[in-house]
């Protein structure tokens, strides 16, 4: 079987595919520190504000001036979106699908190019950033096919029995009118790009807003876009502060449904506005997750310790779905903190666009000065700190190189259950270890968070059942060495959280993702 990337299969690839990221790495830093617009009703948006970003491992490589949208800018792409909105939802929904494919084609041309661009906007190792991009490329090839194998959500219904008349039936699914995406900045480009794929294709228009940290992810995505044809206004792109923009956008008296990912305040906020008003408006959420895994004593622990430190250490813990907490069988706790210290030591730090790098910095200086404050409260609170805990490049000793990035240990602490960081969502590669006797007390443990998103279990296969029937989380994995809470793919897992994760109990890919994007009307029609 030829290879194919998901974010299971990324850790052996072939080497050409390291060789085709090296040459795109060097042509995409050959045309660095441009000035980048926005992208409203179809052209490139110059504004009276730039901010200039650098690289988050190396604060000396300057990416570029990225554009701040003002509120006018906001309004206009608003009234861009609107004025488009009745001949894109009136365009059949073959020509929709085929439009918003060709956009995925062109990024899949793309995808070493915009890769190399996460690579050096969020910090992403190459997998990673090669993974988030084919994952998008993904997101719009299965949102065109599965929208058109429902036939645009048209089902005739049968006729009134009424005698001697003909009275005919149907349900009709139509799209809402502008949606708002707001994107975080850990997927920038996938958790844009999925739900603008799907908002797209259903009929509706889009105004997305980007990330303050990662505007360059957006801009790529416009890009693609305007490149497969579809018409000015469509589809808008902006970037700027959440508080000034986002506000602006979801305020706005043309936004029709909301799509953000997040985290929980914010989501709620959102939420409780977007219910408010004349009338109540969809929100899809998504706001983070505080993820478990448990670990009981028939668990085969090489597989376990893999799973672990992928799913808390990638991307330095900044995934909604990185693992958290573990919960260890008291039995084979010593065993398998052993293991996870070698994986941990075989953790290669350093400039992500280096392929020895697996682990790279995060994601700006307030993430890095958290870092070391959670390590602090945890030594201070009587936590035993087993491998990590401290920010790198600081010494005077240290490599300068590392000096330069928002580098960080990765960090595995034993800690008292009272500590507050066992319900807080650090967004850093912070893991916190328990051990447990019963297993039906580890059960309470992991559900024992507002949060539901993602959730892994070790152990025998008879134990598996057990798990899924008592865990609450949208999203498990059991026995998973490719990551214990982490690796969702288009058309493999659905993605979507329970509790306080997310907000509607879909999936992102799932069966019943697209239909969130329209409503029903019932038709009935007597000759």
């Amino acid at each position: 079987m030829s290879f194919r990337l998901t974010y299971a299969t990324m850790y052996n690839p072939p080497e050409a595919m390291h060789e085709r990221f090296d040459a795109a790495m060097l042509r995409v830093e050959a045309d660095l520190g441009g000035r980048h617009p926005l992208f409203v009703n179809g052209a490139d948006c110059y504004t009276a504000e730039y901010a200039d970003r650098r690289a988050p491992f190396d604060s000396d490589l300057r990416l570029g001036e990225f554009a701040l949208a003002s509120p006018v800018d906001a309004d206009e792409a608003m009234a861009a979106a609107q004025a488009a909105f009745p001949a894109w939802r009136a365009t059949p929904v073959a020509e929709r699908a085929r439009l918003v494919r060709r956009a995925g084609d062109l990024m899949e041309q793309r995808v070493y190019e915009i890769a190399a661009a996460l690579t050096l906007e969020v910090g992403k190792n190459r997998m990673e950033a090669l993974g988030e991009t084919q994952e998008t490329v993904d997101f719009f090839h299965h949102y065109a096919s599965d929208f058109e194998s429902h036939a645009g959500y048209v089902n005739p219904l049968p006729d009134d029995p009424i005698e001697g008349i003909a009275s005919h039936n149907a349900s009709v699914m139509r799209p809402y009118g502008v949606w708002v995406v707001i994107a975080p900045f850990n997927f920038p480009l996938a958790l844009a790009g999925g739900p603008t794929a799907a908002a797209l294709v259903t009929g509706n228009t889009v105004v997305l807003k980007g990330a303050s940290d990662t505007p360059w992810a957006g801009r790529l995505l416009a890009d693609c876009i305007r490149d497969a044809g579809l018409p000015p206004g469509v589809f808008n792109y902006l970037s700027g502060s959440g508080r000034d923009i986002g506000e602006a956008l979801v305020q706005h008296p043309h936004t029709a449904g909301i799509t953000f990912t997040g985290s929980v305040p914010v989501g709620r906020q959102l939420m409780q506005q977007m219910v408010s008003g004349a009338y109540p408006r969809p929100c899809i959420a998504e706001m983070g997750g505080k993820n478990p895994c448990i670990v009981t004593a028939r668990a085969d622990l090489d597989r376990a310790a893999a799973g672990i430190a992928r799913s808390a250490y990638g991307m330095t813990g900044q995934k909604c779905s990185a693992l958290s907490r573990v919960y260890v069988h008291e039995s084979i706790a010593d065993a398998l903190i052993e293991r996870l210290q070698a994986q941990i030591a075989a953790i290669r730090i350093g400039d992500p666009r280096r392929r020895e790098h697996w682990l790279g910095p995060v994601v700006n200086a307030s993430a890095y000065t958290n870092y070391l404050r959670y390590a602090d409260d945890l030594r201070a609170s009587g936590a035993r700190l087993i491998s990590g805990g401290a920010q790198l490049g600081t010494a005077s000793d240290g490599d300068p190189a590392l000096a330069r990035g928002y580098y960080v240990e990765p960090l595995l602490a034993e800690a008292p259950l009272a500590h507050p960081l066992w319900r807080q969502e650090m967004f850093l590669p912070i893991l916190m270890l328990h051990r447990y006797g019963d297993r039906d007390e580890a059960m309470r443990l992991a559900n024992d968070t507002p949060m539901g998103l993602t959730a892994g279990f070790f152990g025998g296969e008879d134990e598996v059942a057990w798990f899924h029937d008592h865990i609450e989380a949208g999203v498990t994995y059991a026995n998973r060495p490719q990551g214990a809470t982490t690796g969702a793919w288009p058309g493999y897992q659905p993605f979507g959280g329970w509790k306080g994760s997310g907000s509607t109990g879909k999936a992102i890919a799932s069966f019943y993702y697209l239909a969130q994007y329209l409503r029903e009307q019932s038709r009935t029609v007597v000759e």
